[in-house]
């Protein structure tokens, strides 16, 4: 629960975080009297604001504070922040970003907005949001309290939702992915043309099965149901990524090719091709959103290589699909990946490169630029020694 003083009494509700932050405990009743310039400066002093004004005016007054917070300071020149930059390795800057976005966050995260049982807002000029809040979180019987900036997650996710993502044309009709709050959205779709052009393996004359290790919102599932895969089996753990993939199966009518299990990466059994794209980052998440970038100590790339041997038919296919961008942030090296090909029993038969075309890889403002411009996208096709 998180708890505030409001006209002479003691308040509560249910808090909310998908970042996990304990509720916060200076809080200062807020409205369109606020200006950025105090808002900004009592949330890095850590005091958070409960907004009680007009919804459009809180939107106006967190992007006032997010440009605050991307002001570069000026206690330091261009050409001293050039040399440090120089001067840090690619790990030490990644590192710095991370903790950069962390405070972010939590400044940007001060702005709250209290939300009904029933998911509605009763503020002036509120939007409906009670349908994206039912998808994110469910039926609710109280009122709770979350960010403005995960609010407005939430809503982003709801039209995402509904519009889909498209990830490829069959038959003239455009076939689209729905992404839900919280899992992983295809958005970058250099890694489903390479599962799309790699030869199929041979083996799978003989049994046209195939796993999909992390299923997420069931895209790379699709791609092979198209390829003519007459069986595919999708593992998750994640509830919300189990749902979202049997949502897009169903509305592709390809649940008699396609079977979801609640699993810790593997089914029971044995298939011909076993593909997984496991989060590419070697690091800590901050929040159970970023799951799907960032694996801790890179447990499910372990996890998938030190398993897929005793899970593959003879003559059967691994398909692992990873960025480079690890190495370039000095995460990880190509010589550790390669190791822990060869200590899992597995040889790489073949491997297919393509560059990344997302925003990020041409801004030269974006703090990983130097990295990001570098790397490399592969599926690498792996098979038992």
């Amino acid at each position: 629960m998180i708890q505030w003083d409001e006209g002479g009494q003691t308040c509560a509700a249910k808090w909310h975080a998908e970042n996990g932050i304990a509720p916060h405990k200076k809080i200062q009743i807020a409205d369109d009297t606020l200006t950025a310039d105090i808002a900004y400066r009592l949330a890095c002093e850590g005091t958070a604001f409960l907004y009680r004004g007009d919804f459009q005016n809180a939107r106006q007054l967190l992007q006032a504070l997010v440009r605050r917070v991307d002001k570069p300071s000026k206690k330091s020149t261009r050409v001293d922040r050039v040399a440090k930059e120089k001067t840090k390795s690619p790990l030490d800057t990644f590192n710095l970003h991370r903790l950069s976005q962390s405070q972010r966050a939590r400044i940007l995260g001060m702005l709250l907005i209290q939300v009904n049982a029933d998911h509605t807002i009763s503020l002036r000029r509120a939007p409906d949001v009670a349908q994206a809040c039912l998808e994110a979180y469910g039926k609710n019987s109280e009122s709770y309290v979350i960010s403005l900036r995960e609010l407005l997650g939430v809503i982003s996710a709801h039209e995402w939702r509904k519009k889909g993502v498209p990830i490829l044309a069959r038959d003239d009709e455009e076939i689209r992915i729905h992404p839900h709050y919280g899992v992983f959205s295809p958005i970058r779709g250099e890694y489903i043309e390479l599962v799309l052009k790699a030869p199929i393996p041979s083996s799978l004359k003989q049994s046209s099965t195939a796993f999909d290790i992390g299923i997420g919102t069931g895209v790379l599932s699709v791609v092979l149901a198209i390829r003519e895969i007459k069986k595919i089996v999708g593992t998750d753990q994640d509830d919300r990524a189990i749902t979202c993939a049997k949502d897009n199966i169903e509305k592709l009518n390809l649940g008699s090719q396609i079977q979801i299990q609640k699993a810790n990466l593997f089914p029971e059994g044995k298939a011909a091709l076993v593909v997984c794209n496991p989060p590419w980052l070697p690091a800590r998440p901050s929040s159970s959103l970023e799951h799907a970038v960032y694996d801790p100590d890179s447990q499910m790339l372990k996890g998938f290589l030190n398993n897929l041997k005793e899970h593959l038919l003879p003559e059967g296919e691994g398909w692992l699909i990873l960025s480079d961008l690890a190495e370039h942030l000095g995460l990880r090296t190509r010589g550790e990946l390669l190791s822990w090909f060869e200590s899992a029993g597995l040889k790489v038969i073949a491997r297919l490169d393509t560059k990344p075309q997302h925003p990020k890889a041409f801004d030269k403002t974006d703090a990983l630029h130097l990295a990001r411009a570098k790397e490399t996208t592969s599926l690498w096709r792996l098979a038992s020694r």
